[in-house]
C-alpha cells in the first residue's frame, strides 16, 4: 500500500472578492459586504480577527498582485507602482454559507489609498482579501484578544479603529462574562455601530472635535481602579516600562502561551486595548506602571499613528 502524504495548508489565504453591498451605518462608518467565490473556505474566528484588503491600483488593478503562497515576499520584489496597498481591518461578521464577509471601514477625508478607496468603491468592484483558512487544523493568527479562561473582570478600549473589533468581542464573549467597554468615536451618532453585553458596562464617548484621546483616557484611568476595587485586587506592585517611540516604533504587545492561547489562566482584570499609538501608550503606562496591573494581563495595539500612514 502506498501512502501519500497530504500537503499542509496555509493558515491564511488570499481570496479575490468582490464588492456586493455597501451600507453607511453612521456617519463615520461603512460597511463592505464582500462577496467570492472561495468565501466558504474563510474561517470564523470571532473576537478581533485581522484580515488584510489589498486594493486595486491606478492602470493595473489586481493584474501585478502575486497570488502564490509565497505572495508578500513576491510582492515586496515589484516596483512601488506595482505594488496594491495593503491595509489591515477586523473582520466584522462572516457568513461562509453564503460565501459573505462584513467589513466595517471608518470613513473620513481622503488621505491615503485606503481612505480613497472607501469613497470610491461600488458595488462589483474587485479586491483581495487575505483571510484566516478554514481547512487549517493549527491557530490562525490575528486574533489578539486571549483572556485569561478565569478573568474577574475585562477591559476594552479603543477608539474609531477599534470599534468593529470590540462590538465583535462583545457579541462572542459568554453571558457571563463582565467588565467595561469604552470607545472614542468622532461623532455621537456614531454609537449605533457598538454592541451591547448584559455583563458589561458600555460607554460611546463623541469625540466632535477634541483632541484624540482626551475623553477616552480619563474614561479609562476612572473605570480601571474601580474594575479592580469591585473584587478586592488593588495590587501596589509598579512595574517599569521600556519606552516605545511611537513615532519609530510599533506598540504592540499581546501576551499569549507558546502555543498561540492567553498567558495566565487567571487574572483579576484583562485589558484588551486597541486605537491611535500615541494614546494607547498612555493607556498602557497607567494600567501598568501606575496600577500595577501584570504586563501578561495587558494586550496593547497602537493600531495608526497620527500623522502617519500605514505602510
Amino acid at each position: 500500500m502506498i501512502l501519500f502524504a497530504q500537503s499542509p495548508t496555509s493558515p491564511f489565504h488570499l481570496h479575490t472578492v468582490r464588492v456586493g453591498r455597501v451600507t453607511d451605518l453612521s456617519p463615520s462608518f461603512r460597511r463592505f459586504t464582500l462577496t467570492g467565490d472561495r468565501l466558504d473556505s474563510f474561517a470564523d474566528n470571532g473576537f478581533d480577527q485581522r484580515i488584510k484588503l489589498i486594493l486595486p491600483i491606478e492602470r493595473h488593478g489586481l493584474s501585478t498582485m502575486p497570488r502564490t503562497d509565497d505572495w508578500y515576499a513576491l510582492w515586496r520584489e515589484l516596483p512601488q507602482e506595482h505594488r496594491n496597498p495593503i491595509r489591515t481591518y477586523t473582520v466584522r461578521e462572516v457568513r461562509a454559507e453564503l460565501r459573505e464577509i462584513d467589513v466595517d471601514v471608518v470613513v473620513h477625508p481622503v488621505d491615503g489609498p485606503a481612505s480613497a478607496w472607501a469613497e470610491s468603491a461600488v458595488i462589483g468592484d474587485e479586491l483581495i482579501v487575505l483571510g484566516p483558512n478554514a481547512h487549517h487544523d493549527g491557530v490562525h493568527g490575528g486574533v489578539d484578544f486571549l483572556p485569561p479562561p478565569h478573568a474577574e473582570r475585562i477591559l476594552l478600549a479603543g477608539d474609531e479603529t477599534a470599534l468593529p473589533a470590540i462590538a465583535a468581542i462583545l457579541e462572542r464573549l459568554p453571558a457571563e462574562a463582565s467588565g467595561h467597554a469604552i470607545v472614542e468615536v468622532p461623532h455621537s451618532d456614531d454609537a449605533v455601530c457598538m454592541t451591547s453585553h448584559p455583563g458589561f458596562t458600555v460607554e460611546v464617548l463623541a469625540r466632535d472635535h477634541r483632541a484624540r484621546g482626551e475623553l477616552l483616557v480619563p474614561a479609562v484611568q476612572a473605570a480601571a481602579p474601580n474594575l479592580l476595587r469591585s473584587e478586592g485586587t488593588a495590587t501596589t506592585q509598579r512595574a517599569e516600562l521600556s519606552d516605545v517611540d511611537v513615532d519609530v516604533e510599533m506598540l504592540w504587545e499581546v501576551p499569549s502561551d507558546d502555543h498561540g492561547g492567553p498567558a495566565q489562566q487567571d487574572a483579576p482584570l484583562y485589558a484588551w486595548l486597541a486605537g491611535e499609538a500615541g494614546v494607547i501608550k498612555t493607556l498602557r503606562r497607567h494600567l501598568v506602571s501606575e496600577l500595577g496591573i501584570d504586563r501578561k494581563s495587558v494586550a496593547f495595539m497602537g493600531y495608526w499613528r497620527l500623522g502617519r500612514a500605514e505602510g
